[in-house]
């Protein structure tokens, strides 16, 4: 006879496990696009919140404080009941055994998401890192506010002429957005927020060069933006040098060459913005499942995301090298990523579904823009290109939506308006080493 309880006691069926590595824009839009899934996601990041690195620039200028531009992810994810955090570091992936290897375990999956975002690049010379920190995590913005306000207050104290003069010498390699926003925010630093904190040095007196090895900055813009963006750095006082290369950065001068001719600048501040790669978990998956990398390392996905011979490993943000749309790969910018990781939860959600596949990815290029300083931006939206004023509001009112919590949106709204009103930067915080004035190095 057959028991009718026996049905109840069989094993439930076990949910469709994701494993999402990374929680910035791509890893976070993706586990929030399958909250109503049936899958059981797993976040790893090594840290405990998303940052929302588009304004990481004003940390490291001392407009915002990091609290205010990250969230904690757990916070962020509370209330998808099907989601779980973990602050882990992962060393590896087992592509046969379908496990991600971390420092302290393993955790399997059905489906992976690698959304581990990118690095700094310094060509080669992994010797100039400790002497010019980009820009890419909190604690790159702190160490670079802190290089950036010990310069002015050694200054102060500094009696040789030309040693001083090398305090308030600020180098900034690259002219693409990041580099621009920084020289922007630091000429407004000289210029206005530092103007009267001093009595023996003039902050407005700090040379701010900011370098590019192409020919215009905002190289990705088009002419007519790049010259406006310039004119607005020239009015802060930045000195713009295009078609130099760096060619050595020591503790007290970087080197540039022009042509056939060297230049040797006295600087104890180098900032860099000149490139990035991608994160280790690129060569990971090369070595591992055979996918094939660029020369910055991204991962050369499908049209789908997938990386080739496995389609349940998908690739997405900074990592992914995407070309299948118009034979050039998509930018590391933030909108990419966001979009790459819905279309990743859609393409779960839709296999699980017996739907097969998805149609290719195809990015929704909604413009793009960059600021200068208080009132001058440069925005290229749609078949419209224009600055000034209008650019600067609409960067104000996007970056400000795209805030992960509202939380964050009202603090930075206030401090946006405080420091609009005063031209003062409440978070000028000297932390961490040299905090009293140790010459850095």
């Amino acid at each position: 006879m057959r028991d009718p309880a026996a049905a109840d006691r069989q094993p439930a069926a076990r949910a469709h496990r994701v494993v999402i590595i990374g929680g910035g824009f791509g890893g976070l839009y993706a586990a929030q696009a399958l909250a109503r899934a049936p899958v059981q996601v797993t976040l790893l990041d090594r840290r405990n919140f998303h940052l929302f690195q588009p304004l990481l620039y004003q940390v490291a200028t001392g407009g915002l404080s990091p609290g205010e531009i990250a969230s904690p992810l757990r916070s962020v994810l509370k209330r998808q009941r099907n989601t779980e955090v973990w602050l882990a570091e992962v060393t590896s992936i087992d592509v046969a055994g379908r496990r991600v290897l971390l420092s302290d375990g393993e955790v399997p999956y059905d489906s992976l998401i690698v959304a581990t975002g990118a690095r700094h690049h310094y060509f080669g010379n992994s010797q100039w890192e400790p002497l010019a920190p980009g820009l890419k995590g909190i604690e790159d913005a702190t160490e670079i506010r802190r290089r950036v306000l010990l310069a002015f207050e050694i200054a102060e104290r500094e009696p040789d002429a030309a040693r001083r003069r090398a305090w308030l010498t600020f180098v900034i390699v690259g002219a693409g957005p990041t580099g621009v926003e920084l020289a922007g925010a630091l000429g407004e630093i000289a210029n206005h927020t530092l103007k009267r904190d001093f009595r023996t040095i003039n902050p407005s007196d700090a040379q701010i060069l900011l370098l590019e090895n192409a020919e215009r900055v905002l190289p990705p813009y088009s002419p007519k933006l790049a010259a406006s963006a310039s004119a607005a750095l020239q009015r802060l006082g930045v000195t713009v040098r295009t078609g130099v290369l760096v060619t050595n950065i020591e503790p007290e001068a970087v080197t540039l060459r022009r042509g056939d001719s060297t230049e040797r600048i006295p600087t104890h501040t180098v900032l860099w913005a000149a490139g990035v790669q991608a994160s280790p978990l690129g060569k990971a998956l090369a070595d591992g499942a055979g996918a094939p990398l660029d020369r910055v390392g991204r991962v050369m996905v499908e049209p789908d995301l997938t990386v080739p011979g496995h389609p349940e490993i998908i690739v997405i943000g900074d990592l992914a090298s995407f070309s299948h749309q118009d034979g050039k790969p998509l930018p590391g910018v933030a909108p990419v990523a966001m979009q790459q990781g819905r279309y990743a939860a859609r393409l779960i959600t839709q296999r699980l579904g017996g739907g097969g596949s998805l149609p290719a990815f195809h990015y929704v290029d909604r413009g793009s823009m960059a600021t200068i300083g208080r009132g001058a931006a440069v925005a290229h939206i749609g078949p419209f290109e224009f600055g000034g004023y209008l650019a600067w509001l609409s960067w104000l009112f996007i970056h400000l939506m795209y805030l992960v919590e509202f939380d964050n949106r009202l603090l930075v709204f206030v401090q946006w308006a405080w420091n609009y009103i005063s031209w003062n930067r409440g978070a000028r915080l000297i932390t961490g080493e040299s905090s009293c004035g140790k010459i850095l190095r």
